[in-house]
């Protein structure tokens, strides 16, 4: 424990103003009694303040993916929360945003952090066999915890995984269109890029739960947009004008903006029974405006602030305990509960 100014105070018979003067060299003081006073603060071992050893501050990095998403917004707010808060402990966190789903942007991004000398890594992982060699040398040669978030990554010996479970968040949507068409009908899926998992793992789900409870609903395709709402947009007119027996649009991606236009250049007597996901300000309005009917949110604030405080805990407790999965709520939203 410390030694405190008061208890060289008590020790020297002298009061703690007196102390702190002839320790800190101001005010008067009798020459001999300074003296003193210094030798037994240094006898009984006091460091002043001014030359005790600043605490060694931590660097831990994250990196992101497709930064510019709507959905990112509220990973990011997280993130930035949980940056604030973890400067009071010691550590530093360095962010590293990709714009899209590119394994050769994320690995630069992820190298440029390991040169810092991070000691921790919390990144949303890009699919691919790149991203998995890279994350495993971090990991096993270089002992830098991994921590995933979002959209996770198999084949790595990673510490913790923070996201939706997207494959239930899948089924789930599959057993929303069911209860809406009747269990009948063709369904059009949009995903963004088939190089992220999350999109991968959410259209395995719905195609699962389809198969098992629902066999009478079709697919009626499933579609990459990039997240692009033109696209999006460019998809769903095409498919319902070759096919206007659809009655169902999953879109479990960005560039949803676009639905509401399909459906106004279509001029449909009735659309089809749409869900979507992430409640985003441009969701929000197309549930209130009844242009779909549910939308599927995962909590990105707490994936952006859960995941730094768990790396920090690994890396401060030095605790490698077996590979967790924090997963986050799967929100169902109507206009009825926004």
């Amino acid at each position: 424990m410390a030694v405190t100014i008061q208890q060289i105070a008590e020790k020297a018979g002298v009061s703690r103003g007196t102390v702190d003067r002839a320790l800190n060299h101001r005010g008067r003081i009798n020459p001999e009694v300074a003296e003193q006073i210094q030798k037994i603060a240094d006898e009984m071992g006091y460091v002043h303040k001014e030359r005790k050893k600043p605490r060694s501050r931590i660097k831990i990095g994250i990196v992101t993916q497709l930064a510019g998403a709507p959905f990112m917004f509220e990973i990011n707010r997280g993130i930035q929360q949980a940056k604030t808060e973890l400067v009071e402990r010691g550590i530093d966190v360095i962010l590293k945003e990709v714009v899209s789903v590119n394994e050769d942007e994320q690995l630069r991004a992820i190298d440029t952090l390991a040169e810092e000398d991070i000691k921790g890594l919390a990144v949303m992982p890009v699919e691919s066999e790149s991203i998995r060699v890279k994350l495993n040398f971090l990991i096993e040669e270089k002992h830098i915890p991994v921590v995933t978030f979002n959209s996770d990554i198999i084949g790595t010996k990673r510490s913790c995984f923070v996201g939706m479970d997207n494959r239930r968040s899948g089924r789930t949507a599959a057993g929303l269109m069911g209860m809406l068409t009747g269990g009948i009908g063709k369904i059009l899926v949009i995903t963004g890029f088939f190089s992220n998992s999350v999109n991968n793992s959410r259209v395995d789900g719905f195609i699962e739960e389809l198969k098992e409870s629902y066999p009478e609903l079709e697919l009626a395709g499933v579609h990459g947009s990039f997240d692009d709402d033109k696209e999006v947009e460019k998809i769903i007119v095409n498919a319902i004008t070759d096919m206007p027996s659809i009655n169902g649009v999953f879109a479990i991606s960005g560039g949803q903006e676009g639905i509401a236009r399909a459906y106004e250049k279509l001029h449909l007597d009735k659309r089809p029974y749409t869900i979507i996901y992430d409640l985003t300000p441009d969701n929000r309005k197309a549930l209130e405006d009844g242009t779909v009917d549910f939308l599927i949110d995962q909590d990105g604030y707490v994936q952006g602030y859960e995941s730094p405080f768990i790396l920090s805990d690994i890396v401060l407790k030095k605790n490698l305990a077996e590979p967790c999965c924090r997963y986050t709520d799967i929100n169902i939203k109507t206009k009825y509960n926004l």
